[in-house]
């Protein structure tokens, strides 16, 4: 299973994919993770990559595409794995095209886990995180027993300074700015699958999974 893994910020992209992990014993890759194990292991697109990120520049193309390249080529992506963070332009989707070529690889499917910005909006305003553990609520959603109280440990519940209308708008004015493009090109690939990301969790993980193996049958 060679999947990539789309969504705007807070559709559950993160929750998704550690499940699509444990069912299919595939490694999670994102941009990232690739960059920091490229720098630890001082390749030469390590070293590029870290004087971008210590400069506060972005990591130009090339360097991210090559590092994507060493990835997918280590053994344990040999029986699939989740792509999360890249491609981000339709140029990237087509570096990574020719990088699966090179592989013997192709993309299984693209699935893109779609929410309407008013529920994502909705969703980040009303989370609140355990300054203790870090566990998360909602206030409507999966609201605490006690306010502002963590049910697990009694620590003290906050809301991030990011999670609130004006950002998550930028976010998802962003996003969907540079996915439409990628989305429009999947499409036309025809790997392309959609699925709503407004329903409980599991429901959401049934059907990604139905879907892939829709296509591996």
């Amino acid at each position: 299973m060679q999947i990539l893994l789309m969504g705007p910020p807070g559709a559950g992209k993160g929750t998704q994919a550690v499940k699509l992990v444990e069912k299919f014993s595939i490694p999670q890759i994102s941009t990232g993770d690739m960059f920091r194990a490229a720098v630890k292991e001082g390749t030469e697109l390590g070293k590029k990559a870290k004087a971008c990120m210590e400069a506060g520049t972005l990591v130009p193309d090339e360097v991210t595409v090559g590092i994507v390249r060493e990835r997918l080529a280590k053994e344990d992506c040999k029986n699939g794995f989740i792509l999360d963070g890249f491609p981000r332009t339709v140029e990237q989707a087509e570096e990574l095209q020719k990088i699966l070529e090179e592989l013997g690889m192709s993309l299984t499917k693209v699935l893109n886990i779609h929410v309407p910005a008013e529920h994502l909006i909705e969703r980040a305003v009303g989370r609140r995180i355990c300054k203790t553990c870090g566990a998360t609520y909602h206030v409507k959603f999966n609201p605490p027993k006690s306010d502002k109280v963590c049910d697990n440990c009694g620590g003290q519940l906050y809301q991030r300074a990011d999670d609130n209308e004006e950002t998550m708008k930028k976010r998802l004015s962003v996003y969907e700015e540079s996915t439409r493009p990628l989305i429009d090109y999947y499409k036309k690939v025809g790997v392309y699958a959609e699925i709503d990301g407004r329903q409980p969790i599991e429901n959401v993980t049934e059907e990604l999974v139905n879907v892939l193996y829709s296509v591996k049958n």
